[in-house]
């Protein structure tokens, strides 16, 4: 990991942004000189948007591939071959692979800047803010890679080599961190406040402790099969509600918008990657459709929100086989349902793409409900279920642009009302699969790792039938710089290495 000591040096870089229209620059010159002197209202939303700019382009992609929501026409069945074959040497490749543990350590670098700083000028609720943001990466490190650098990271050149830890033992020193942030910021002065410089919340410190404690939530639930974690999930449970804000709820969202721009490179990056370009089209949207098997959980059913989010092919909703090597005029471009944006909706907002000035998604109201379900279900915190997961899917339904009545019809059906289910774990996440589709491809691979559910079909070209994707191998960087640690963290073949709470193993 020395290369991380050269990121250091650098990171600072994306703060070099000083207004709404700059720090939307993040292609800025990593060489150019960087003030130290920066004010931490210039600095915190470029680190905010960097977490945007790593879960949009780099994280949602590969996962709502492994999750079960992406596919690729027959015109590109070139297109994302590491993915669809789980070449987790490809996928971590220096050249062409995805530089996701790359943009972590850079990203949680940016926030460890401002987090010094912070503490250096008593400014608490930035080191609050930098200090969830934090947890919040190395949740995603230890969900994507296992095992990492957490106390040794971070620090310069003080650590050459930098110690790895448990992914367990990370995810409860995570939990403390976003503890401490939520007690940083409910003990900052008002003057202290970020104001616009938090493209999140503005400063509202309710709202910053229900994202805090609703990403413990999610933390918790992850580790919810493992054996014998009972009485610590329980404990991180009662510190949640001794705090008292609770989890995000209905009309409650973690998104960032920093005043996106009509302009390449400065418009929402889920806009401008998979749906329109300021050229008008972008590869993604030509390339990538809805898998066969999601089309006929919506249609099963009778979701309406199927409709918002695809196009027709004539009177029919049409997907793709994951990893399908054979070019098949049935699931050409013109013969399969691209997403539906304002282009294809008569120029209003549709489903997913609504406008390129359109908010990032950091975590959903629907998610957490979702997870509250699932918390609820398990008698870890007060409320029922069906209340939850009844609100979740409304919640769902509103971001996607239909009405409160279509979501309670909807609800009340059949195989989707709660009440009814002889399977509740398998419902809720089913329902929180479809509601998270294309937007938080993680979390529905992380579900699906720890319980199975959905049944997801495998890609067709996986190397042997029963082979998944469990986890991320390191980078051969980081092999060949911190080779001693990554040495004895075991086989990490993307098909074989278990993440620390992932009990299921390979369906």
């Amino acid at each position: 990991m020395k290369n991380s000591i050269k990121i250091f040096a650098l990171a600072a870089g994306m703060f070099t942004l000083a207004s709404c229209e700059k720090f939307l620059d993040v292609n800025d010159n990593p060489n150019s000189p960087v003030s130290e002197n920066l004010a931490l209202s210039v600095k915190l939303p470029g680190a905010l948007m960097s977490t945007v700019s790593q879960e949009t382009k780099l994280i949602n992609p590969l996962t709502s591939l492994w999750s079960g929501y992406w596919g690729t026409t027959s015109e590109a069945t070139a297109q994302f071959t590491n993915e669809k074959t789980y070449n987790g040497v490809g996928i971590r490749g220096t050249r062409d692979g995805i530089q996701i543990w790359e943009g972590s350590y850079n990203t949680l670098l940016y926030y460890q800047l401002i987090k010094v700083q912070a503490q250096q000028e008593g400014s608490l609720f930035y080191s609050g803010i930098a200090k969830i943001m934090q947890g919040r990466h190395f949740i995603q490190l230890v969900d994507l890679y296992n095992n990492v650098p957490f106390d040794e990271a971070l620090q310069g050149t003080q650590y050459i080599s930098p110690r790895y830890e448990n992914g367990k033992t990370v995810y409860e020193k995570s939990i403390n961190m976003i503890t401490e942030g939520i007690n940083e910021i409910k003990a900052a002065g008002a003057a202290d406040a970020p104001g616009t410089a938090d493209i999140i919340f503005a400063g509202n410190k309710v709202q910053w402790a229900k994202f805090g404690n609703t990403l413990k939530l999610r933390a918790l639930i992850h580790q919810s099969e493992v054996n014998g974690n009972e009485a610590y999930i329980s404990a991180e449970i009662q510190k949640i509600t001794q705090e008292g804000s609770g989890f995000l709820g209905v009309n409650e969202n973690a998104y960032a918008n920093p005043g996106y721009l009509n302009t390449t490179g400065k418009m929402n990056p889920y806009w401008e990657t998979y749906y329109r370009n300021i050229g008008g089209q972008t590869t993604s949207h030509i390339s990538l459709r809805p898998t066969v098997y999601i089309l006929d959980k919506y249609k099963s059913y009778n979701d309406p929100r199927m409709a918002k989010i695809y196009v027709n092919v004539g009177t029919e909703y049409k997907g793709v086989l994951f990893g399908n090597p054979i070019v098949e005029d049935q699931y050409n471009a013109v013969n399969t349902s691209a997403f539906r944006g304002p282009s294809e909706n008569g120029n209003q907002p549709a489903g997913l793409f609504k406008s390129f000035n359109q908010p990032s998604v950091l975590l959903s109201s629907f998610e957490s409900l979702f997870l509250q379900a699932e918390a609820a279900h398990l008698g870890w915190i007060t409320g029922t279920a069906k209340t939850f997961y009844d609100q979740a899917i409304a919640e769902s339904f509103k971001y996607i642009g239909l009405t409160p009545e279509q979501a309670t019809t909807y609800a009340a059906q059949a195989g989707v009302n709660l009440t009814g289910s002889s399977n509740v774990s398998e419902s809720i996440i089913t329902q929180k699969w479809l509601s998270l589709n294309s937007i938080s491809g993680l979390e529905a691979w992380n579900d699906y790792r720890r319980t199975g559910y959905p049944a997801i079909p495998n890609s067709l070209l996986a190397p042997v039938p029963t082979a998944r994707p469990l986890r991320l191998m390191y980078p051969e960087s980081e092999r060949q710089t911190n080779g001693a640690e990554t040495d004895q963290q075991g086989n990490d073949e993307v098909t074989v290495g278990l993440i620390w709470w992932d009990n299921n193993g390979a369906q």
